[in-house]
């Protein structure tokens, strides 16, 4: 089979290998697969869990070819739970002790074709465009992270003074979804003109360029922190009202710029948020199918014969999409 397999840092090459051998798994044949940000940490030599040569790839949407659900249309859950654990038990198998990953230690879908557990398959209506559904796993992370924020928030979100930091999938979808629950004033931070561009054009927020625009101090009701770096955490903390909550998302790098101090003082609630249970995956497709999200047309789709240039584009900021999904058969 075909397959885009990143065999350096700053490469990624297009190559035959062979192609997955399936026993107790099932096999899927991709129709479309995300770049993720965590996918262009790793092209960049950043992530020590993936080493090349490997393909990566997880956010995967496909046909099942094998198996009882032969046929049907699916999105897989990356995340490989054991199913034993005490965090299992209590449905919280994003954080499974024992987890595995399709995309990380396990091949992904930068291919023709995937193998994955069963457990993972998620089936989707046979009608789903299967560019938006590729968007399940970055949406199901931000629905997550809103579930959790939404515990603990002085009042609801649809009162809520937001910030996002960040204009990629993830940050985008968490500002539809926070659309979606009533949320009126969601500002949007972004340095990228192309990607501020893309997200202003939904109607769902004010989007700022952050380098030109200082941000408000002790503005923010909910602050959503997308990216995960030194200077969005501290943009983050300062944002944040007292008595409000940070949500942090992203995973740039692990540099600093947390305000225990203002944390402490100020009684802000901040949360990690890592990806997503089942239960969030299955609703993140409710939601994309029904249009809740708007029409995804700042989605983009490229050949994975292409993906080279793909990784390229985003990395030099020269992509307008927020996200950009792969697919084999173009």
């Amino acid at each position: 089979m075909k397959a885009l397999v990143y065999t350096n840092p700053f490469e990624v090459t297009y190559r035959e290998e062979p192609a997955p051998s399936v026993s107790d798994e099932t096999l899927i044949k991709v129709e479309a697969v995300g770049i993720c940000g965590s996918d262009l940490h790793a092209y960049q030599g950043h992530d020590a869990r993936r080493n090349p040569p490997m393909i990566l790839g997880h956010e995967i949407a496909g046909i099942v070819q094998t198996g009882a659900c032969k046929g049907k249309r699916a999105v897989l859950n990356p995340i490989v739970a054991c199913g034993r654990c005490e965090y299992c038990y209590t449905g919280r198998s994003n954080i499974c002790s024992n987890r595995t990953m399709i995309g990380l230690s396990l091949p992904g879908g930068f291919a023709e074709q995937v193998a994955a557990p069963e457990q993972c398959l998620i089936i989707v209506p046979d009608d789903m465009d299967m560019q938006q559904a590729a968007l399940t796993e970055p949406a199901a992370t931000s629905l997550h992270g809103i579930y959790l924020a939404a515990k603990v928030l002085a009042r609801p979100i649809a009162e809520c003074n937001t910030l996002v930091i960040g204009g990629g999938s993830v940050g985008l979808l968490a500002a539809l979804f926070l659309q979606d629950q009533g949320c009126e004033h969601i500002a949007l931070a972004e340095t990228n003109v192309l990607r501020r561009e893309t997200a202003a054009k939904t109607g769902a927020v004010e989007a700022f360029d952050p380098l030109v625009k200082t941000v408000k101090d002790s503005g923010y009701d909910l602050v959503i922190d997308a990216v995960g770096a030194e200077p969005t955490r501290t943009m983050a903390v300062t944002a944040a009202k007292p008595g409000g909550v940070v949500l942090h998302i992203g995973l740039m790098n692990n540099d600093g710029g947390l305000d225990t101090r203002k944390l402490t003082l100020a009684e802000i609630t901040f949360i990690g948020t890592y990806t997503y249970t089942r239960s969030d995956l299955e609703a993140a497709v409710k939601k994309i199918y029904s249009g809740a999200l708007g029409d995804l047309s700042w989605l983009e789709a490229r050949p994975l014969a292409e993906g080279a240039r793909a990784f390229d584009d985003l990395l030099n900021g020269k992509c307008a999409a927020p996200k950009v999904v792969l697919q084999p058969q173009l």
